[in-house]
């Protein structure tokens, strides 16, 4: 029951972002924003843990997760280091993620032949 509510409630994330795209005039780019900043605002409401526990990879994987990581990095930097933790605590939760991305997008490109468009 694991796989498929982690399937339907991220399908579910997908699905709500491509409605956004396509019924409204807001850029891709402003879109992601705004599932990111919505991440970091359930996340600091309470709501994000047990959302990500019923749902797992669903939640936690797309951009919405992203941003609660964000925000309970922010939040343990704030407690351990006051003021500067606003500027640390995000590069230091999100920094594995984001190197893998790179490390794999990197390693995608010397397998695969990338093609620039024009």
């Amino acid at each position: 029951m694991d796989y498929i509510n982690a399937f339907w409630v991220g399908g579910l994330i997908c699905a709500l972002a491509q409605i956004l795209m396509e019924k409204t005039k807001m850029l891709p780019g402003r879109i992601m924003v705004l599932i990111v900043c919505l991440g970091a605002v359930l996340g600091a409401v309470g709501i994000y843990e047990p959302f990500m526990e019923y749902a797992g990879a669903g939640a936690s994987v797309p951009l919405l997760g992203f941003g609660n990581v964000l925000w309970k990095g922010v939040k343990e930097a704030v407690d351990a280091n006051g003021f500067l933790g606003l500027f640390q605590g995000g590069f230091k939760a999100s920094a594995v993620g984001i190197s893998a991305a790179l490390i794999f997008g990197y390693l995608a490109s010397w397998i695969f032949e990338p093609k620039m468009r024009k």
